[in-house]
């Protein structure tokens, strides 16, 4: 796995900007992506930032980077925390939440689409999203708005521009180290 594909997918995330990202990726094997794992999560320790599988069948893993502290923040909120209980969730525990995300991703069941709660997707997107079954939406992006579309608009900009500086500055030598910034905790 390359610095470059996860800033590419993930620089948003990487800037503080965003709770997480995903992104597939391939890998040799299970040993070969936990090694993998492990280096990029000895970078990100002490900046708030964690890299996980959610998944990984026929050499393929979904990838998720993601900021615990600003998760904890967005799932505390009382619209996701409604949405996460009403789907069997316990939004007041973050990492339960997670352990329950990878259970159902894996369990080859139907995709959990409350994933964009753990993307900080807006609540209301998410909802909509569920609620409509990915039909009548207002606009899409980095997805489906269902709610207040110049927001999303702003933040899909502002995420778009990220990306597009942290890949020039990566192409010019930065290291993910460097583009990855602490963010303090709340």
């Amino acid at each position: 796995m390359s610095e470059e594909l996860i800033i590419r997918h993930c620089a948003p995330t990487l800037a503080g900007m965003k709770t997480g990202n995903l992104f597939a990726c391939s890998f040799a094997d299970a040993e070969d992506m936990k090694q993998h794992l492990r280096r990029i999560n000895g970078i990100f320790a002490g900046k708030d930032l964690r890299i996980l599988p959610l998944r990984f069948q026929n050499k393929q893993a979904l990838i998720y980077v993601y900021r615990p502290a600003k998760l904890s923040a967005d799932l505390r909120g009382d619209a996701a925390c409604r949405l996460l209980q009403q789907r069997g969730y316990t939004p007041q525990a973050p990492g339960r939440c997670i352990v329950e995300l990878i259970r159902r991703l894996q369990s080859g069941g139907a995709f959990p689409h409350e994933i964009g709660l753990f993307l900080g997707y807006p609540p209301e997107d998410v909802h909509g999203f569920i609620e409509n079954k990915a039909q009548g939406y207002k606009c899409a992006g980095g997805w489906k708005v269902y709610g207040d579309v110049q927001a999303a608009e702003k933040r899909f900009a502002k995420y778009q521009k990220c990306t597009n500086i942290y890949c020039a500055l990566h192409a010019k030598g930065r290291s993910i180290e460097n583009l990855a910034v602490a963010v303090k905790t709340i």
